[in-house]
């Protein structure tokens, strides 16, 4: 019977782990790539996303891993079925190849979302 009993525990922790959470937004993309840009041009990328859920979603904070990208996002609730966005600014002031990332927290998610872009910054041309 203990048996029995630790195998019908067992059997549903796995189904309650194995089973995907549910998160409140849908991005249409998590990456960017801008290719070839010009050296000290900033350049900007959007990423849209949705409130899938039954409730209002709020982004507590978008942050960047360094001080060369800007993330804004919005500030006030994002109503269920509504869209809403964060601009990714990049200042393209170091020549080279860079890979960027923004982790976006939103509140009741504990994982935050990861958005990343990429490219290469190269010199100006001299006229």
């Amino acid at each position: 019977m203990k048996k029995l009993l630790f195998l019908a525990s067992f059997l549903i922790g796995i189904n309650v782990f194995a089973q995907a959470p549910e998160t409140p937004v849908k991005f249409e993309a998590t990456k960017h790539s801008f290719g070839q840009v010009p050296q000290s041009i900033p350049v900007t990328t959007t990423f849209s996303f949705t409130n899938t859920s039954d409730k209002p979603v709020i982004i507590e904070t978008a942050t960047a891993e360094c001080g060369c990208t800007t993330p804004e996002y919005p500030k006030t609730p994002i109503l269920k079925g509504q869209t809403g966005a964060i601009k990714v600014t990049y200042n393209a002031a170091s020549p080279g190849k860079f890979t960027k990332n923004v982790h976006v927290k939103v509140a009741s998610v504990q994982q935050p979302f990861l958005l990343t872009i990429d490219g290469e910054v190269v010199p100006k041309k001299s006229k």
